[in-house]
């Protein structure tokens, strides 16, 4: 069963992996704010208006955009329309729209707000706060008191409708099944829509009124921004810690805060965009990590059709073996994917300042932009490294383990044993490397003096191979196959590393293993 869900994850994130994480953020925002037009234009919706929402959101666009083009000028960045329109979107669903000159005004203000906080509300090059959630948080706050009530906005979360629920569900489900937050969202709507329950039926109690549980759960479920929140806000990358149990911490607390607002001061709540903002200081108190440095020292074929990139680190970073980094390349005119990407880290902490990056050369005839700006990248070149994230670890237990890896999806393999080679620790391990022939085995020399048994899945016979590795004789992966060359993978830990296609193929015939854990790229 557990085998079936991961082929049938592997399969879809297959497919949605053809468009960058931050752009099928932007689509799908702009698809639902398409979807409340329309809704609105039909009497749907009452409230806003279909002029309000246009107007409130062309304000946004322009003050976000001016902004952020201003900012990254003066501090010589490329400049990301992206990420000024992904903001935008966000505020429009968050503030309560209008055209009113102090409606629009507002709007403005935290627009504005929003897109200084990610470069002045920062650490080492990455922002610390939610902008959105930053914006939103100042005009409310500010609207609470005498002397600002002329601000014609505040949050309103309008987005928290019956009538939008299911699109914010499907569009929210594509881009967290796409950055791979599903469960750590779906912690977070657990503990928001549990805690609502709790507090409706705490109030009702204290006001001497009937309490009905399905109208709560309706309520907390259809009437809230919860679900809104959680996958478009909370899923955020860039502020969120690296380990899964750190973002599911995050994600409990901001739960928490967002299904019982606490009052301050009789004036505002530490609800909603104020929640998150306060699960946001928590994940940088997590990790205080920022964005590091890379200059490229040498490139290689390490396979006809993968190369190798070794960089040398300015800063402090810092990962575990089996994490992953994402690399920006900017570029200009970058495609629908955009210019980041993430990449299996090769070398092993012990290895630092050296960090080193594999990936597969892919599609030659029409490859992407992010790529061809990678292969134009000459030594000497420095790229940044926005952050380190995964939970692709080794057991911290001495149980045996097993090490499934297609292709370049070695990579995260090869670090974690080099790992326990430069520390001295002895591991039982055993390695089944697939690849479509011999040819394009991959760090052969590194896996050998690691002393680790490999088993190669190749169609054709690999020559000199070292004395601890066996060929499968030609045979393809299946059940059978890892059973009679793994004969005690009941009693081992499994780890698979490679595209999401071949992973959904191979998980079926891990399903008598311990336990699975999976790494999946979508290509470059």
């Amino acid at each position: 069963m557990i085998t079936s869900i991961t082929a049938a994850r592997q399969r879809v994130l297959a497919l949605l992996g053809g468009i960058s994480m931050y752009r099928l953020v932007l689509f799908s925002l702009l698809a639902l704010a398409v979807m409340a037009l329309v809704l609105s234009a039909v009497g749907i919706i009452v409230s806003p208006t279909p002029l309000e929402i246009v107007a409130s959101f062309a304000v946004l666009a322009v003050v976000i955009s001016a902004v952020d083009a201003a900012a990254q000028r003066v501090l010589r960045l490329p400049w990301r329309i992206e990420s000024s329109l992904v903001t935008a979107l966000i505020l429009l669903f968050v503030l309560r729209p209008g055209i009113e000159p102090l409606a629009l005004l507002g709007l403005a203000i935290a627009g504005a707000v929003a897109s200084l906080s990610k470069y002045l509300i920062a650490w080492r090059g990455r922002h610390i706060l939610n902008p959105a959630a930053f914006g939103a948080a100042v005009v409310s706050i500010l609207g609470s008191f005498g002397a600002f009530e002329w601000l014609g906005t505040s949050s309103s979360w309008w987005v928290g409708t019956p009538s939008l629920f299911i699109p914010v569900l499907i569009l929210g489900l594509a881009v967290l099944w796409r950055t791979e937050k599903v469960r750590v969202v779906a912690v977070f709507l657990l503990v928001a829509v549990a805690v609502s329950i709790l507090r409706q039926a705490v109030q009702a109690q204290e006001f001497d009124i009937a309490f009905d549980l399905g109208t709560a759960l309706s309520f907390a479920l259809l009437q809230s921004p919860f679900l809104f929140l959680g996958a478009f806000m909370l899923s955020e990358p860039l502020t969120l810690p690296p380990r899964r149990w750190q973002q599911f911490s995050v994600a409990a607390l901001v739960g928490v805060l967002a299904g019982w607002p606490i009052a301050i001061g009789g004036l505002f709540t530490l609800g909603q965009e104020r929640a998150l903002l306060i699960g946001n200081l928590l994940a940088f108190a997590f990790a205080l990590r920022g964005s590091v440095r890379l200059v490229l020292e040498k490139r290689q074929f390490i396979t006809p059709t993968a190369q190798e990139l070794t960089f040398r680190a300015k800063g402090t970073v810092r990962f575990l073996p089996g994490q992953y980094l994402e690399l920006d390349v900017p570029h200009h005119r970058p495609d629908a994917r955009g210019t980041r990407r993430e990449f299996s880290i090769v070398s092993a902490p012990a290895d630092l300042p050296t960090l080193r990056i594999a990936y597969k050369n892919g599609d030659q005839k029409h490859p992407s932009s992010f790529k061809r700006a990678l292969a134009a990248a000459e030594p000497g070149a420095t790229l940044a490294v926005t952050g380190t994230w995964g939970d692709f670890l080794l057991p911290r237990s001495e149980a045996p383990v097993l090490l499934v890896a297609a292709g370049i999806g070695v990579t995260p393999f090869v670090s974690q044993l080099r790992q326990l080679q430069a520390t001295g620790q002895r591991r039982d391990v055993v390695l089944v490397y697939v690849a479509s022939d011999s040819s394009e085995l991959a760090f052969r020399d590194e896996l050998s003096a690691t002393g680790a048994r490999v088993v190669v899945f190749t169609r054709d016979e690999p020559a000199d191979l070292p004395t601890q590795w066996t060929w499968a004789q030609g045979s393809r992966l299946d059940a059978d196959a890892l059973e009679r060359h793994v004969p005690d993978l009941a009693e081992r830990h499994s780890f698979i590393s490679g595209p999401p296609r071949l992973i959904a193929d191979l998980a079926p015939a891990l399903q008598k293993a311990r336990s699975l854990t999976t790494d999946a790229f979508a290509g470059y």
